[in-house]
């Protein structure tokens, strides 16, 4: 009985186990809108649509209503794609002058 336990065990760990994150990295929608420069967190969906390359939550459950991304890709694809303004040509809140 001891050698089938181990087994379950490690197919249980090994095979069937998801992807490691820190959980300190993990960021909401509103955290992605202000790394983005984004006035609003419900442009990050648009975001979505608009850009296939833009990273993908690590986390969506709820039907849509929590999703977290982890913050060091969202900050790579920011870096990349600086030079996109926020929305239809407005300026990045970023950019604006105080």
């Amino acid at each position: 009985m001891i050698p089938f336990v181990r087994f379950c065990r490690r197919r249980m760990y090994r095979s069937d186990m998801g992807r490691k994150v820190d959980v300190d990295d993990l960021i909401d929608a509103q955290e992605v809108a202000a790394i983005l420069g984004l006035a609003h967190r419900n442009t990050v969906s648009e975001y979505q649509a608009r850009y296939p390359e833009m990273p993908r939550p690590v986390v969506d459950r709820r039907g849509g209503r929590l999703k977290l991304w982890l913050r060091p890709e969202v900050e790579r694809w920011a870096a990349r794609h600086r030079d996109r303004a926020a929305g239809r040509g407005r300026p990045r809140l970023s950019d604006q002058q105080p």
